[in-house]
């Protein structure tokens, strides 16, 4: 038996999906250019807020014989620093905590492991499809440096690797000044990527 159906009845059945189809796109779109914005705002925000932390510090230590006082960042909440590699373009603010809202707007620093300055291991974690993307063409002896309120300090980079998500070792305390960064890989994976990507690298002294 042969089924025949009118064109303007076909037309009418797909109809709805093409708009319902239309009306989904839309709503990522701006999903997506919400999120952007979002995360550009916050950065500007946090980067005005550390700037001025950072000139207030400077101007107490000028204007006081007695140098300021250092900060206490055990149990710190919010804002860290800032994480910069100058060879690949990046400069992110660091937020304490790895859930997912501080991931989508900065790097986060993973609670537990060690600050900046200390003997230990300083873990970050961020995005592979925004703050860390630059991260792909990281290479051997590249800089890192991270800014906090309780100074500068610079990493060179020893090595890198592919791990998988259960490898919890790269979170092992460290004798040394150790900084690890953390983020998915492959870098352009579509959906949730089978894989850790892993910078080490050492404080310079």
């Amino acid at each position: 038996m042969r089924l025949v159906v009118k064109r303007d009845v076909l037309h009418g059945l797909l109809l709805w999906p093409q708009r319902g189809l239309f009306a989904g796109a839309v709503l990522l779109l701006g999903y997506c250019g919400w999120v952007l914005t979002d995360t550009w705002l916050f950065q500007q925000r946090e980067s005005r807020h550390f700037e001025r932390l950072l000139d207030q510090r400077r101007a107490v230590s000028q204007n006081s014989e007695v140098p300021a006082a250092p900060i206490a960042l055990t149990g710190q909440k919010g804002l860290i620093g800032r994480i910069e590699i100058a060879r690949l373009g990046l400069s992110a603010i660091v937020m304490e905590g790895d859930d997912r809202r501080t991931l989508r707007r900065a790097v986060g620093h993973i609670p537990g492991t060690s600050w900046p300055g200390q003997n230990g291991n300083v873990v970050l974690s961020g995005h592979r499809d925004t703050f860390f993307r630059p991260l792909r063409n990281i290479s051997q002896d590249d800089i890192i440096t991270m800014t906090t309120l309780q100074g500068q300090y610079r990493y060179r980079v020893l090595s890198t690797q592919v791990v998988s998500p259960d490898d919890l070792s790269i979170l092992d305390p460290s004798r040394n000044e150790i900084l690890t960064l953390i983020t998915c890989h492959p870098f352009y994976f579509v959906g949730a990527a089978p894989n850790r990507f892993i910078v080490r690298a050492e404080r310079m002294k």
